[in-house]
């Protein structure tokens, strides 16, 4: 029970952001996920070396800070399609977008931007696998699995402009 136990492992942090928790499993990164609402307490002494790691990075994002993730081992899981899609979006440097369109034809499939849009929905690892730096045609905001409010919030955080759909 314990080595299954050490090969997956949860931690968890408030952030400006709520409550995220991070999941390593055998090395490597596989989710990072939102709490709506959770209150829970921070679980650091439980922390691997790598979800330490994973979350002074993710603490320096969310400051405000330019973060090199390429140092973490990143293990998400998907269609081919889905991971040709969440390699280019680690190509889009901080502080900038692309469109699902650009996104599409970089992943080998042109007429695929909607798909990239479900792809990015399926994100297992959103902020370290940047899909909120997808936007629509023209620079439209288009949706994010966390909420419009909070893609808003890390578009801010890197300066990013973008055309608000809401005025």
């Amino acid at each position: 029970m314990k080595d299954e136990f050490q090969k997956r492992q949860t931690g968890y942090r408030k952030t400006a952001l709520g409550r995220i928790g991070i999941t390593e499993e055998r090395g490597f990164i596989t989710e990072l996920f939102w709490e709506k609402g959770g209150s829970g307490a921070d679980t650091r002494a439980s922390d691997t070396p790598l979800l330490g790691r994973a979350f002074a990075l993710l603490e320096a994002y969310l400051r405000g800070e330019e973060v090199d993730w390429s140092p973490l081992p990143l293990l998400p899981r998907g269609t081919p399609f889905q991971l040709r899609v969440w390699e280019e979006l680690k190509k889009i440097p901080y502080g900038e977008t692309r469109t699902y369109g650009q996104i599409a034809v970089c992943a080998g499939n042109p007429r695929a931007a909607r798909a990239v849009g479900s792809a990015n929905k399926r994100n297992p690892i959103p902020i370290i696998i940047p899909c909120h730096r997808v936007v629509g045609a023209g620079g439209k905001l288009g949706g994010f699995l966390w909420g419009v409010d909070i893609k808003q919030k890390l578009l801010a955080l890197e300066e990013v402009e973008y055309e608000d759909t809401k005025s």
